[in-house]
């Protein structure tokens, strides 16, 4: 009953945005409005499962004319719907050769029953190789298959609070905490590629490093952690978990050599300029080989999660719409508006341009807030008494905070191959949030006054 009045109520507040059409919005981004409401509310709520309402999001936006076909279905021509292709089929892999049971006995032994150790060497190695690995993506469906084993080896059954921190100190710390290493997730490189074509500024890794990483970094690895430990307490017990029956020692060696290779390939790709995808996608078509491969034919039909992959399209296409149908720009120009900037309040301009970055993520998505917030930054710079870059830096920590997890397609990403309900992932969003913007925020705020760029 309570799903059934949360989806009634969902459809007449669609129905009365595309009958009042507020804020001056016009016919197709009313409808577009309604639709993003419903796809954001029935996945919140979980009113259906997640990759129906992705399909009937997809089809609706197509019915009623809000965007056409290769708007709504960039999805799956996107490199991150091919990225997560790979990491479904490394995931296969690992598991039939058993290099994740392997992986996972060996680390777990030195966990010496302890959790916090457990999470802390998670969360840690996690951040640590989002210095190395450009893509949040590629770190997510690299590490989840190996966390999970663990979690097995640790006697962490499904359903356990054991398992969903395991899952949850993975998700979230191969991606939140790397918002502070500059190439490390998308937003970061749409943030960067928009202020050097719109304001011709681009910020140094050194500088953007220095700036960001005590707090949004190092402080927020270690509320992840306390987070986790705070939540969802476990105790490990070694060696419950059963060995693998498929020990394949050739297959692990080739499999080893394979993501070696893969690795390699994805932390110089400054050097060549090959995209994360098109290296993951290269790796796992070797695996799919018949006779050199990894993954027989059977394997891939039993265990490949084109219901991930919908739902990873339906997300995609959410910030598809919001784009073509100008509803970003919208919000930017209602913001812009309404924002309250004083040059003689250093602390209310904070507050205002991180708040304003916030509540854009929350309808932009977090790619969505570099696109739609930049070209606004110089009348906002003018408001505000600040440098342009200054408040182009501001949008960080709008997009490094996030409320409900369908912002952040990795965190989907990462949560859907851990085989977690996504609602532990919408509690820790916001309790995290909450703590972020209470705690780490003002934090950050002091550390930028230190600084100089306050």
């Amino acid at each position: 009953m309570q799903k059934l009045i949360t989806a009634l109520l969902t459809l007449l507040c669609g129905a009365l945005i595309i009958i009042l059409q507020p804020a001056g919005l016009t016919s197709e981004q009313a409808w577009g409005a309604a639709l993003v409401l419903f796809a954001i509310l029935f996945w919140a709520a979980a009113l259906l499962p997640d990759h129906l309402t992705a399909l009937i999001f997809m089809l609706a936006t197509i019915l009623f004319a809000v965007a056409p076909p290769e708007v709504v279905f960039a999805g799956f021509s996107s490199a991150a719907m091919w990225l997560i292709f790979s990491g479904l089929v490394f995931g296969m892999a690992i598991n039939t050769t058993g290099l994740g049971g392997r992986i996972a006995q060996t680390l777990s032994q030195h966990v010496n029953g302890s959790y916090t150790r457990l999470i802390f060497g998670i969360v840690t190695a996690s951040v640590l190789l989002g210095f190395v690995m450009p893509s949040s993506l590629g770190r997510a469906v690299l590490l989840v298959p190996i966390a999970i084993a663990i979690a097995d080896s640790c006697g962490f059954v499904p359903g356990s609070k054991g398992r969903t921190g395991t899952a949850l100190a993975v998700a979230f710390g191969c991606h939140v905490p790397t918002f502070a290493v500059l190439p490390a997730n998308v937003p970061n490189m749409v943030f960067i590629g928009a202020a050097e074509t719109i304001h011709g500024i681009s910020p140094g890794y050194a500088e953007y490093l220095l700036l960001h990483f005590p707090v949004l970094g190092l402080l927020k690895g270690l509320l992840i952690i306390g987070l986790i430990l705070l939540l969802f307490p476990d105790k490990p017990q070694l060696h419950t978990a059963p060995q693998s029956s498929n020990n394949d020692n050739h297959g692990q060696r080739k499999l080893i050599l394979v993501l070696g290779t893969a690795l390699a390939f994805w932390f110089t790709d400054s050097l060549h300029h090959i995209s994360p995808a098109w290296i993951g996608m290269t790796a796992a078509l070797f695996l799919l080989m018949p006779k050199v491969g990894l993954v027989d034919s059977k394997t891939f039909n039993e265990k490949m999660n084109f219901n991930l992959m919908a739902f990873l399209a339906g997300i995609l296409a959410l910030g598809a719409v919001i784009n073509t149908t100008g509803l970003g720009n919208v919000l930017a120009n209602a913001l812009n508006s309404w924002i309250p900037l004083n040059p003689e309040n250093p602390a209310l301009n904070y507050a205002s341009l991180s708040g304003t970055a916030i509540m854009t993520a929350l309808v932009a998505t977090l790619p969505g807030v570099p696109a739609v917030l930049t070209p606004f930054a110089d009348q906002m710079a003018s408001n505000a008494g600040m440098t342009i870059k200054a408040v182009l830096m501001t949008q960080v920590l709008g997009f490094s905070t996030i409320l409900m997890p369908y912002q952040s397609a990795p965190l989907i990403v990462a949560m859907q191959l851990s085989k977690e309900p996504l609602r532990h992932a919408i509690r820790f969003c916001l309790i995290s949030a909450t703590l972020t913007i209470l705690i780490l925020l003002p934090l950050d705020y002091l550390w930028w006054q230190w600084l100089g760029w306050i």
